[in-house]
């Protein structure tokens, strides 16, 4: 029986591109490196997964599941990349007799029968992100790097330690490496977290959110498509090293 692993995407702050970071990191792990790999959209109230994925019909979603109308197998749905994906409605009406605190309860249904299950949490320390981060095993965090959201992560963080799971490092995304931008060294002072993985600022990831397409098979030799491919292989153990694994390097000395 293989064991699973359960990865919360964890931010403070909206808007720092978490769920580009779990769409992405889902897709490469699945069309790259041939593992079984769920995303859940935990963010029941602003639901984005599916939508920025191109997905527009799913009959069952994961509110039928915490309303316990449905088996969690029975609302997963394949993706191209070859990950399945769990969506979320986007309808308010079917937030109604929801118990989100359950959401561990029915995730951990999965334990065993796929290798990575990727929790895509809403923002912030609401109870839906809580429920996101009790059903998580690991946890990584996203940030951009720049005060608000780089501090966001520390109330995060305190809460990650308080329920006892382990956060696997810190994401930096959309850096330009511009002079008022906090480095690689301030970020890892301020949150006490190891920077894993540096995200450059990307048109492609623009458009491939355009064409509702994880930019890893949108546009793979891309600038951002290899530092996520690079994320997912340290993930897993394996070691690539690329143009932006250097960068990350670059950083180290700052």
């Amino acid at each position: 029986m293989k064991k699973t692993r359960f990865i919360g995407i964890i931010s403070g702050k909206g808007g720092v591109g978490k769920t580009t970071v779990a769409a992405n990191l889902g897709a490469a792990l699945s069309s790259k490196f041939k593992k079984d790999v769920v995303i859940v959209d935990c963010n029941l109230s602003t639901s984005h997964l599916s939508v920025s994925l191109g997905m527009y019909y799913y009959p069952i979603t994961l509110n039928n599941i915490l309303r316990g109308e449905k088996n969690i197998e029975e609302a997963m749905y394949d993706h191209p990349s070859g990950m399945k994906i769990i969506p979320a409605s986007v309808h308010l009406k079917e937030m109604m007799g929801i118990d989100i605190i359950k959401l561990k309860d029915h995730i951990k249904k999965l334990d065993g029968k796929v290798d990575i299950v990727i929790l895509d949490a809403p923002p912030g320390l609401g109870r839906e992100a809580y429920a996101a981060m009790h059903a998580s095993d690991e946890v990584i965090f996203v940030t951009n790097p720049n005060m608000p959201a780089t501090t966001d992560v520390i109330k995060c963080k305190e809460v990650i330690k308080e329920i006892g799971k382990k956060p696997i490092g810190l994401v930096l995304n959309m850096v330009d490496r511009k002079k008022y931008e906090l480095t690689k060294k301030e970020i890892e002072l301020i949150t006490e977290l190891d920077v894993i993985s540096i995200i450059p600022t990307d048109r492609n990831v623009h458009e491939s959110l355009a064409k509702k397409m994880p930019v890893v098979l949108y546009k793979p030799k891309s600038p951002s498509s290899k530092e996520f491919t690079r994320l997912a292989a340290w993930l897993l153990g394996i070691k690539e090293k690329g143009f932006f694994s250097k960068l990350l390097d670059s950083f180290r000395s700052k």
